[in-house]
């Protein structure tokens, strides 16, 4: 089975602290030990980057949060994609890169699991890619914004980031640690 590692939003403006508190402080690392496997197997790796469209946002062009970080830095021919919504395959030829190189299970990491990641993931599965989400290689959010929409209380980022991947695990995707990647490659 070809595998491919697609690493989501790991941008510098995510380090803003217009999103609040974040749990896992070991995603990126996390991130950049499956890229060092991927890359020492020889497998595939593509990196999406978020280009918002407002203006007032730290992953828009004119805020500098664009630029991949350090740490997951694409090298050679490694291809960066660029999106604009949450989905890493809408408005990008993710899907037919993966088709080309005969990609069967697509193992996704990044930022932030409820929105970019869980949506990714979700697409993913629906496309028909035996999805692994490795889990220790995300990272979440608190609340932030006002949540008195109704019964809801703010919540924690690891309470965030717990729930989603639980949403996700077993329907869309297989929610893996690092290690445990890297232990089937």
């Amino acid at each position: 089975m070809t595998r491919a590692l697609v690493l989501i939003d790991i941008q510098e403006g995510m380090d803003s602290p217009k999103w609040g508190a974040r749990n896992n402080p070991d995603a990126e690392e996390n991130a950049a030990r499956l890229l060092a496997a991927f890359r020492n197997a020889g497998l595939p790796v593509i990196h999406v980057r978020h280009e918002s469209l407002r203006p007032e946002s730290p992953l828009h062009p004119s805020n500098g949060g664009t630029t991949i970080k350090a740490v997951v830095a694409p090298e050679g021919d490694e291809p960066v994609l660029t999106k604009h919504t949450n989905s890493a395959f809408i408005g990008t030829d993710l899907e037919d890169r993966l088709r080309a190189a005969k990609v069967e299970n697509v193992v996704i990491a990044g930022l932030s699991t409820p929105q970019c990641i869980s949506t990714s993931v979700r697409m993913s599965a629906n496309l028909g890619f035996d999805t692994w989400l490795a889990h220790d290689a995300c990272a979440a959010f608190e609340t932030h914004a006002d949540v008195s929409w109704g019964n809801a209380a703010p919540m924690s980022a690891e309470a965030i980031h717990t729930a989603e991947v639980s949403m996700l695990h077993g329907e869309f995707c297989r929610a893996l640690s690092s290690d445990a990647i890297l232990e089937r490659l």
